[in-house]
């Protein structure tokens, strides 16, 4: 019986322990081909490459444990997949991965997100999709606790399908060495950050400028992915790269635009 294809990606860069760790995941469940970024990509959100060259690397990371297939790619992680999916891979992979990120993904960061943007790639070409991420910054954080919820996902994922047009958005709580309580699946928080922008000089005189800012949480609610994180839940938020307001249609309709 053929094992399922999962592609796996992130925007940590392909050395990223958080990505060697889903790797070491997935190769329990299937065949798994890893196209990620040669260098951190964070905060890329859907950027693709579009005025200068591409560069794909075969390479094997961890000699022992590393994927069927790993390539390292020059390119952002939307980058990754479509080179993945058109150039790389011998067929059509039953799932994409991407993560596990350093850092939340949760509520309103998920727009800037290069992790959930690979995921999103790979949706909008008819693949299955999960975003992993990991709410702890440290590059030596402990993803093992993750396993059990991770690899429970993606079972049910290759299992049932997941609806067209969506692609699922998981934020793991930082518990230490504890698993999550469990798994909820959620809406995304109503969230801002209040963004500064921090303005220093260097020794040469010329002014450049550090992005700052606080994350605002403005939803009171308890169905939420940020609600469900600070109780030490795995949130999953189903996410849809359609972004028309269809809400919106009909007030708009009643614009006097061709009058």
């Amino acid at each position: 019986m053929t094992k399922p294809l999962i592609l796996v990606t992130n925007d940590d860069g392909i050395t990223a322990p958080g990505l060697r760790a889903l790797i070491g995941f997935m190769m329990e469940l299937g065949e798994v081909v890893v196209v990620a970024p040669d260098s951190p990509q964070s905060g890329m959100g859907h950027a693709i490459t579009i005025d200068n060259t591409l560069y794909i690397k075969k390479i094997k990371v961890d000699l022992e444990n590393g994927a069927t297939e790993e390539y390292s790619c020059s390119g952002t992680p939307a980058d990754c997949v479509k080179l993945g999916l058109q150039e790389l891979l011998k067929r059509k992979p039953d799932l994409c991965v991407s993560g596990i990120n350093h850092g939340s993904n949760s509520s309103i960061n998920v727009i800037y997100s290069g992790t959930m943007s690979a995921a999103i790639e790979a949706g909008i070409e008819g693949i299955p999709a999960i975003g992993f991420s990991l709410c702890d910054y440290s590059w030596n954080a402990n993803f093992e606790a993750s396993r059990e919820a991770v690899q429970k996902i993606v079972r049910e994922a290759l299992s049932n399908g997941i609806p067209n047009g969506v692609v699922l958005n998981v934020n793991i709580p930082k518990t230490d060495n504890k698993a999550p309580k469990g798994i909820k699946i959620c809406r995304q928080a109503r969230a801002n950050w209040k963004e500064k922008f921090d303005k220093r000089t260097n020794p040469s005189g010329k002014e450049y400028y550090w992005l700052t800012g606080e994350f605002e949480l403005l939803d009171k609610g308890e169905d939420t992915d940020e609600y469900a994180l600070s109780q030490d839940y795995v949130s999953v938020v189903p996410t849809q790269f359609d972004l028309t307001a269809h809400h919106a249609i009909q007030n708009i309709n009643n614009w006097k635009l061709n009058d």
